[in-house]
């Protein structure tokens, strides 16, 4: 496509008044009109010959097929031909999870041992599913900056965001490391939990109600129980996919955050050989996966946990775990992700994890408010800003409030950052199953 420019359209109007004029001062000066035009359309003609040629172009856009939700990621863009311009606009129109309004816009330019004109975007994707990237428009002006050329590009490429795996591999093998699970296993775990291990000598600091007394009558000295953390276990990651869960935080909706968390969970869950399930609810409780003691097995969590979806409704907390519970035949750990903003709405809440609480041990996590928290702490400045300090008040103690009741229950809540959220998540479980209370 061949177009004006604005530089085209400005010198013909400024030709009109030039020619009246000359038109009024001198009626025979009349054919310097027409004359203008033609100088014009001239410069046209010989600005669309000139330089490249749209037509001969060809694109080469490369891209990931699938990416983590959140994780960066590069879009290369290649275009060559014949002749090509020093710099050229582009637009990119993609889907919205790619960017914030459908639409990128920058330039492209030429490479210095080439006809090559290369851009590169750095992306990330906000919300899972699949990310479309349509089509690419490019343009330059002629030489003498009097028409637009322009091809469009159509790309038609899909994108799958996927659950982001990237702190699995980062924090599982950071947390792996800094715990020394690899080798020292039966070292870490002997003097704790709950399952027998072997008798050992009396040592001060040890504790002394494990002191076997029989025992130690028999062999005339002090001898005392070890035990070490039982293994196993049944471990249920249970996500909350309603509508609080899918406002964003830290431009990324809280259920990514979580579905990223219980993934690096279900990681080192494996790895300790504790049984794992996935667990997701809104409305209504969606399917709970069977219980996985493998690594090789997780690549069927992965996929359960890409099928979370975004949903717009309120959670039903009483259904959702009075039925996760009739589908657990034995105590379990279960961790729950989900999102608590007063105290009459987590009500409900409240009361179905005072059922769940007395065969069940429950660990809530939520992500801590920082937005809430700072409008809390802002200096005020007008009567507004003492008004929203006073309601963000309000909100954080409604939620401490809430916090308390289901400590009070027998539940652990924890409160964390949301760019910390898997690796908190990591060191509570470790440390209840270091407690043995399982």
């Amino acid at each position: 496509m061949i177009y004006p420019t604005r530089r085209a359209i400005y010198l013909l109007l400024a030709g009109a008044p030039m020619a009246l004029a000359l038109g009024l001062v001198r009626p025979e000066l009349w054919l310097v009109a027409p004359g203008w035009i033609g100088v014009i359309l001239a410069c046209l003609i010989v600005d669309t010959i000139a330089g490249a040629n749209p037509r001969h172009l060809s694109l080469d856009a490369r891209f990931p097929h699938q990416v983590g939700v959140g994780d960066p990621f590069d879009l290369s863009l290649a275009a060559t031909g014949a002749a090509v311009p020093q710099r050229a606009e582009i637009a990119l129109a993609l889907d919205e999870r790619l960017a914030e309004s459908g639409r990128l816009a920058g330039d492209m330019r030429k490479v210095a041992d080439g006809d090559i004109l290369t851009r590169t975007l750095s992306l990330t994707a906000s919300r899972r599913g699949q990310a479309r990237v349509e089509a690419l428009w490019i343009r330059w002006a002629g030489p003498l900056g009097l028409v637009w050329k322009q091809r469009k590009f159509a790309i038609d490429g899909a994108i799958n965001v996927v659950p982001s795996l990237r702190a699995v591999t980062d924090e599982g093998s950071r947390l792996f490391q800094r715990n020394s699970w690899f080798g020292l296993r039966q070292q870490r775990f002997r003097g704790e939990g709950t399952e027998y291990e072997a008798l050992a000598e009396y040592q001060p600091g040890m504790d002394r109600r494990a002191i076997d007394w029989n025992a130690s009558a028999r062999h005339v000295k002090l001898l005392a129980k070890e035990y070490r953390v039982e293994r196993d276990n049944r471990v249920v990651l249970a996500i909350d996919g309603g509508r609080t869960m899918a406002e964003p935080v830290g431009g990324m909706p809280r259920v990514d955050r979580a579905v990223s968390a219980a993934l690096l969970l279900a990681y080192v869950g494996l790895k300790l050989n504790d049984r794992i399930s996935f667990f997701s609810f809104a409305a209504k409780p969606h399917a709970l996966t069977p219980a996985y003691m493998h690594t090789q097995d997780f690549p069927a969590l992965q996929r359960a946990a890409s099928l979370i979806d975004y949903a717009h409704v309120e959670s039903n907390f009483t259904l959702a775990l009075t039925t996760l519970s009739a589908q657990l035949n034995r105590r379990s750990l279960i961790i729950l992700f989900t999102e608590f903003t007063d105290a009459t709405s987590a009500d409900l809440m409240i009361r179905a994890a005072g059922r769940l609480v007395k065969k069940h041990r429950l660990l809530f996590v939520v992500i801590r408010d920082e937005e809430v928290e700072s409008e809390e702490r802002r200096r005020p400045e007008s009567a507004a800003d003492v008004t929203r300090s006073n309601v963000a008040a309000a909100m954080l103690r409604d939620r401490q409030l809430v916090i308390a009741r289901l400590q009070r229950l027998g539940a652990d809540v924890i409160e964390v950052p949301a760019d910390t959220m898997g690796a908190s998540a990591v060191e509570a479980y470790l440390g209840i199953k270091r407690q043995g209370s399982l």
